[in-house]
């Protein structure tokens, strides 16, 4: 198949599979006598695994580690799961900073009354002060 059907059947633009092979996640395609790349079923899964592995939260390095673990039947399931498992460890630490960041600004926002000056607003002043101030000054009072 050509790169147009297999960027089809794989639901991605060409270009992206150009630029997975200049990364080497797929392998340069065989060529016709006429110079057209040429495509086989695999390269349809290999992309199918990418993108995938893309919505999982993967990189394109870590992906890459996923295809040679997965191109060695040889090994068993330990290092794909080990793989996955140290992406899991990442996202988890991702949602716990970004429930930090929600809750932060749910705070700011909760407290910030939407009227008035600015410069009484509790969002410009989080904004705008040295958290290390603050926190020094709070310490201070306390003691």
């Amino acid at each position: 198949m050509n790169i147009g059907q297999l960027a089809r059947q794989a639901g991605v633009p060409i270009d992206t599979v150009r630029y997975y092979e200049r990364q080497r996640l797929i392998p340069e395609p065989a060529r016709s006598a006429s110079g057209y790349r040429q495509y086989a079923q695999d390269d349809v899964t290999r992309l199918n695994f990418i993108r995938r592995a893309k919505t999982l939260g993967f990189t394109l390095d870590e992906i890459g580690e996923l295809m040679a673990i997965s191109g060695n039947y040889s090994n068993d399931m330990n290092e794909m799961r080990n793989a996955s498992a140290r992406k899991l460890e990442v996202v988890e630490e991702r949602l716990a900073e970004l429930t930090r960041m929600r809750d932060a600004l749910r705070g700011l926002v909760d407290a910030c009354p939407g009227h008035g000056p600015l410069e009484t607003c509790p969002i410009m002043a989080a904004l705008t002060t040295d958290p290390t101030e603050s926190d020094a000054a709070g310490r201070s009072a306390r003691t």
